[in-house]
């Protein structure tokens, strides 16, 4: 299926990573009130009234110096705008139409893509009278929102995908995804053992490595072939420390090109230290593998030095189980990147972890399970009000991602989201892997009333 990509674009500080955030569901982007915040093209998947979307957030486009870092900055906002199925050029409604506005909506007027209007910032009175000046800017009807307040945006939202093209099914999909190699970013503290992990993997020393810590200051990507045939894309990267003590440049560039390794992966697999157990920044680094949506393996290295191997093995499960709850069952192979030691059993749990994000869970079996979910722990009342939990449906995989409908279902305490969470893991065998529930309320009008019947 090909997913269709939506491009947010505009002039700076209109509004377009706040927008960007609204649609992804998250705070994916940074958002200040500083213009040009945003540099780099910031990319998320979306889910707009059931249709998957590639959302891209752009640079904010201003007239200068192709040399300058502004003009770089609107090459990539326009790059972006070249492969767009739909663009939605955001104009400031407490700013009015300026000259640039009318000058890059001129540009976008010629570069045969579909374009939406939206105007952003458009609480109260000050939307209507806004959405008439955008009228002058020749890109049809345009729609006031508010991305700050959240006005507008499920109008907004159907919107889009009624602009979207029909979905496409490629008959060579299957032969294309078994032959896309996985992708796994090899991530931990400096000096946890990364390189000589991979350099073990490979079977020569690629990577330079030694007892300094921060030998390796960019991301580097190499491909291997497994035994069994699977090809596998490896990204060593350079240790990432606490943001404290992360102070020269050099390391600032390189811990960012860390974490877009991570986001880029399909799994993280998290050196940690055996010597060392499981520290605080170990766990940082594995909330912000979840977060991402990541499959995880926890690599437990140097285990040839560890002292007392039955006390480390305990006392990481220990931390693990009370301190990394929501990536609960995720899978620890002790191994020794130096002498080879536990090597073969890094990547089947890799490959484990990678079925298991990938996992889709069957209709039937997902109905059967939340009917049992709900006997067998009811909803909670919510301002005297029982919670109507009517049905769920799987919205994607990678990782497996949950739409729970009914009546109010958006103020589902966290608590019992939890419950559900575990439940399901426990029912499909879900572990190591995040788990994503999104709760959406009724639209019916007639929903007081009934919960007033109920």
């Amino acid at each position: 299926m090909t997913v269709p990509t939506v491009v947010i674009a505009g002039r700076p500080n209109v509004g377009k990573s706040t927008l960007f955030n609204r649609l992804a569901g998250k705070r994916a982007a940074i958002v200040a009130d500083t213009p040009g915040v945003t540099r780099d093209r910031k990319e998320a998947t979306a889910m707009l009234r059931g249709r998957e979307v590639r959302l891209i957030d752009t640079a904010g486009l201003e007239e200068s110096a192709p040399e300058s870092l502004y003009g770089r900055m609107r090459a990539s906002s326009e790059a972006a705008v070249h492969q767009a199925d739909l663009v939605l050029f955001v104009v400031d409604a407490r700013a009015g139409i300026v000259p640039a506005d009318a000058h890059f909506a001129a540009w976008l007027r010629r570069q045969g893509r579909e374009v939406l209007l939206v105007v952003n910032k458009a609480e109260g009175r000050l939307g209507s009278n806004a959405a008439l000046d955008a009228y002058s800017l020749g890109l049809g009807d345009p729609v006031a929102v508010s991305a700050e307040h959240g006005d507008g945006l499920a109008d907004l939202m159907g919107i889009i995908a009624d602009f979207l093209p029909e979905p496409v099914e490629t008959q060579d999909e299957d032969e294309d995804h078994v032959d896309r190699p996985l992708k796994i970013a090899i991530v931990g503290k400096p000096n946890a053992g990364k390189s000589t992990l991979l350099n073990r993997l490979l079977g020569e020393e690629r990577m330079i490595t030694g007892p300094e810590p921060g030998l390796t200051r960019d991301a580097v990507t190499v491909e291997i072939t497994d035994t069994d045939g699977t090809r596998i894309e490896i990204v060593d990267t350079a240790g990432l420390r606490k943001r404290a003590r992360i102070e020269q440049e050099l390391e600032k560039l390189s811990v960012g090109a860390s974490i877009g390794a991570l986001k880029m992966a399909e799994v993280v697999v998290l050196t940690v230290d055996a010597t060392e157990g499981i520290q605080d920044q170990d766990l940082q680094l594995a909330r912000l593998v979840e977060r991402e949506g990541r499959a995880c393996v926890i690599a437990l290295n140097k285990w040839d030095a560890a002292a007392d191997r039955n006390a480390v093995r305990q006392a990481v499960k220990d931390r693990l189980e009370t301190s990394l709850a929501q990536l609960k069952g995720i899978e620890v192979v002790t191994i020794s990147a130096l002498t080879g030691q536990g090597i073969d059993k890094l990547l089947p749990a890799v490959r484990r972890a990678h079925a298991v994000w990938n996992l889709r869970v069957p209709t039937g079996a997902l109905n059967r399970w939340f009917e049992h979910a709900l006997a067998r722990h009811q909803a909670p009342l919510v301002q005297g009000k029982r919670l109507k939990l009517r049905y769920v449906t799987q919205a994607k995989a990678r990782p497996p991602t949950f739409i729970v409908f009914g009546t109010r279902v958006e103020q589902t305490p966290e608590d019992y989201q939890r419950y559900l969470v575990n439940s399901l893991r426990e029912e499909f065998g879900l572990p190591g892997t995040p788990v994503r529930f999104q709760f959406r309320g009724s639209k019916n009008p007639y929903a007081d009333e009934d919960d007033h019947r109920g």
